[in-house]
């Protein structure tokens, strides 16, 4: 087969369609034998790819055209103007999975076929309970951060007002509680989901997230009848002591020879060691610092001239804690429960049966453990974001005009902080919130 190209006409040049080639190609079509093994190549040009018998001559019209994209189409995608939340998980069901469960379940596949084997499963730290060492200034960093977000924040609220709801978790920081019906609390019906309004604390702003303190992650569990012999700390805190943080308080067992383990049996742990209990320490430590319990009384107001630097500060701070409880999670085991907020920090949860959600009974009070995201280590817990904190109370005509953020950084905002760009499309700063005689022109 062979292709020759002829002269294009003028006729059928147009320059001012750009992107458009019009020609006539002559090719010859060669009769070929349905016996021969044969081939049909493509070249343009004055060779001949094979030559053939008899040829039949025809004439095509080809034209090709791209479409330009828009120069802003681009723009478009990397800049939104406003980013919707995700939806509040649903109580009578369980959440889901962070790891797709068919991953889970392949890995089960491939531990349980190597135990089968008699090969020893392949750990890394910290899986085999070393530490990691580019994580421990990690660990220090985060705690340091940590103490910093505790001071910082329980001086800005003397004076930035915190309201929260007595039946509900809900949280608002402003002059007055807003007017939006969204109560899901017991006696709701009553006030026609109006919320009850009470004075919030620290606690309010920055959730508390408590777990064991485990000298030995790798040792016993903690059975029902023994969970008052452990104490309970931030998880953040006991976060960072589990990847290299020493706290006369709450000592950790540092191993010097890796845990060996059969699928889901461990081998070798290097024997049980007795847990020093925290008490009989002698040095002397803070621990006030690292629980936000009372924090707004230990620290006075700030002047008038720090209010702004202090909330940066606190700004800064939180977000050094959150990329830092990022960064260890992805080496370090954290588990959840997957119906309510109870959090464990270590390669298995306990055994203590405390769970009271959905179908505890079925489960005997017991949790039902899985992977844990950072927003349930270190809860970010979104309020509304107020434009205007000392104009009228938010309504819920209204509602879908405002935006959210996290209730520190809403904090901050009212106090002089400049807000991190990945806060603003949730936010939606760029979004004017009409009156409630011109929202019910908008479409």
């Amino acid at each position: 087969m062979v292709l020759k190209l002829l002269p294009v006409s003028s006729a059928l040049w147009d320059p001012s369609q750009k992107g458009v080639c019009l020609g006539i190609v002559e090719f010859k079509r060669p009769q070929l034998s349905a016996l021969r093994s044969y081939t049909l190549g493509l070249k343009f040009g004055h060779e001949q790819l094979q030559k053939g018998r008899p040829i039949i001559l025809g004439t095509f019209l080809c034209a090709s055209q791209r479409p330009k994209k828009s120069p802003s189409f681009k723009i478009q995608e990397a800049s939104s103007q406003n980013v919707d939340l995700p939806k509040r998980l649903p109580k009578n069901k369980k959440k889901p999975y962070p790891i797709p469960f068919e991953k889970i379940k392949q890995a089960a596949r491939k531990d349980k076929k190597l135990a089968q084997m008699g090969i020893e499963k392949p750990l890394d730290p910290p899986k085999n309970g070393l530490l990691v060492p580019d994580l421990i200034p990690v660990a220090y960093e985060v705690v340091d951060a940590w103490k910093v977000l505790i001071k910082d924040l329980a001086q800005l609220l003397h004076i930035i007002p915190v309201y929260a709801c007595s039946e509900c978790s809900e949280v608002h920081v402003a002059q007055t509680g807003h007017h939006i019906q969204n109560c899901l609390g017991q006696t709701s019906a009553s006030r026609r989901s109006f919320h009850s309004w009470v004075k919030g604390s620290i606690n309010d702003v920055l959730v508390p997230i408590e777990s064991y303190h485990l000298y030995d992650p790798f040792g016993r569990r903690i059975k029902h009848e023994t969970r008052f012999e452990y104490d309970r700390i931030p998880a953040v805190v006991e976060l960072c002591i589990q990847a290299g943080l020493d706290i006369p308080e709450y000592p950790s067992r540092r191993r010097t020879s890796p845990i060996r383990m059969i699928g889901k049996k461990v081998i070798n742990r290097g024997g049980y060691v007795e847990e020093p209990k925290p008490w009989r320490s002698a040095n002397s430590y803070s621990l006030a610092d690292f629980d936000t319990y009372g924090a707004c009384g230990r620290f006075p107001p700030p002047t008038s001239s720090d209010v702004a630097r202090i909330a940066q500060e606190t700004v800064d701070a939180y977000e050094i804690v959150r990329l830092g409880v990022e960064k260890l999670m992805k080496k370090y085991t954290v588990k959840a429960c997957g119906y309510c907020s109870e959090v464990h920090v270590g390669p298995w949860g306990h055994n203590a049966k405390l769970c009271g959600e959905f179908k505890h009974q079925w489960r005997d009070g017991k949790h039902g453990w899985q992977d844990a995201t950072v927003d349930e280590v270190f809860p970010p817990n979104y309020v509304w974001h107020v434009q205007d904190p000392k104009g009228p109370p938010m309504t819920g005509a209204l509602r879908r005009f405002y935006g959210k953020a996290p209730a520190v950084i809403e904090v901050c905002m009212q106090a002089g902080a400049q807000i991190p760009r990945k806060y603003v499309p949730m936010m939606r700063l760029d979004i004017v919130v009409p009156d409630s005689e011109e929202a019910r022109l908008v479409a």
